[in-house]
């Protein structure tokens, strides 16, 4: 970009849902926070168990503190902002920080995309190869694979401000949005985007499409390995374990694939109704992930309840030096 076209985007102006009447603004913000709040305190509770009780530092909630990570920090990159807009009128971000928080924002997702992918893997072979699975799924393989997801999605942010901080934003600033992404700060642009849209594309479905068939793909033969188990009660019990992450998949893939192919192929829609989306798949997953990976697990569930109880110990050990002390 020119010194003269990126002198005359110094700030940017984050609109978030614009038929929004005013008077709605408070109730809105106070919505945001909310699911914020549980954001942070769900996840927070599970990273504060992990880190406490080592019973937990198996594989699978190593790869479920990955995702806890990501949720966390996906959600500050585009939460607060948001919430300043409608609690306080500063929907306002400078240039710099947008490509920041857009970097953020599609970092994040990917690697949501790939640690999803890994939970898929690792639940394939537990029900499929239950005897292998303590052999195949160490917690050295889990260590490298988390890792490697948080190296390869690198690449996503970096294609994304590539592809957007050249271009020319000398017209409006305003960004229909909720926050900085690709698809709503290139909107901007002065040039025609039309011919640059493909590699959009094509970028979004390498992301989001090879993990989503891939993790299909398994959840398909986890459900004919589970419908194969004679015992009903085992079978019911496998079957509850997969459907709540089958919705949390679906609902993190689907209309994410649904909002690239619609913004490349000229479906309209409203635009309230496409940022509606945009921020369900986006924010609602960090939110519930807590309850559909951690307390819905045994394990989990017992170690918070060991954690309560020795709370509720300290407070009357507290209470009696108290008592005594007087």
């Amino acid at each position: 970009m020119s010194v003269e076209n990126q002198t005359s985007a110094t700030d940017f102006f984050i609109v978030g849902f614009p038929g929004l009447q005013q008077n709605y603004y408070g109730l809105v913000g106070t919505v945001f926070f909310l699911v914020y709040f549980f954001t942070l305190v769900g996840n927070a509770a599970f990273l504060v168990l992990f880190t406490t009780d080592r019973n937990l530092h198996k594989p699978m909630y190593v790869l479920t503190l990955n995702l806890a990570v990501s949720d966390v920090l996906f959600s500050t990159t585009t939460l607060p902002k948001i919430i300043a807009k409608y609690w306080f009128q500063a929907g306002t971000i400078s240039f710099t920080g947008c490509f920041v928080q857009m970097a953020c924002v599609h970092y994040f997702a990917t690697v949501s995309s790939f640690i999803l992918l890994i939970m898929a893997l690792d639940r394939y072979i537990a029900i499929c190869y239950p005897l292998r699975y303590p052999k195949i799924i160490t917690s050295d393989i889990i260590l490298i694979l988390s890792i490697t997801s948080w190296v390869l999605s690198i690449a996503s942010p970096i294609i994304a401000v590539i592809r957007a901080y050249p271009q020319s934003y000398c017209t409006s600033h305003t960004i229909i949005q909720c926050f900085c992404d690709l698809i709503s700060v290139t909107a901007l642009a002065c040039v025609n985007q039309t011919s640059q849209s493909f590699s959009v594309l094509v970028y979004a479905m390498v992301v989001l499409m090879v993990p989503f068939v891939f993790i299909l793909l398994t959840y398909c033969r986890i459900i004919a390995a589970v419908l194969q188990i004679a015992n009903t009660n085992e079978r019911l019990k496998s079957l509850s374990t997969c459907s709540p992450q089958l919705v949390i998949v679906a609902l993190y893939f689907l209309p994410r694939c649904f909002v690239y192919l619609a913004h490349n192929v000229g479906i309209k829609f409203s635009t309230d109704v496409r940022i509606a989306i945009i921020v369900l798949y986006s924010l609602l997953p960090p939110m519930v992930n807590p309850l559909i990976y951690c307390l819905r697990t045994k394990e989990v569930k017992q170690s918070l309840i060991k954690a309560f109880r020795r709370q509720h110990v300290r407070i009357q050990k507290m209470n009696i030096v108290l008592t005594l002390s007087k």
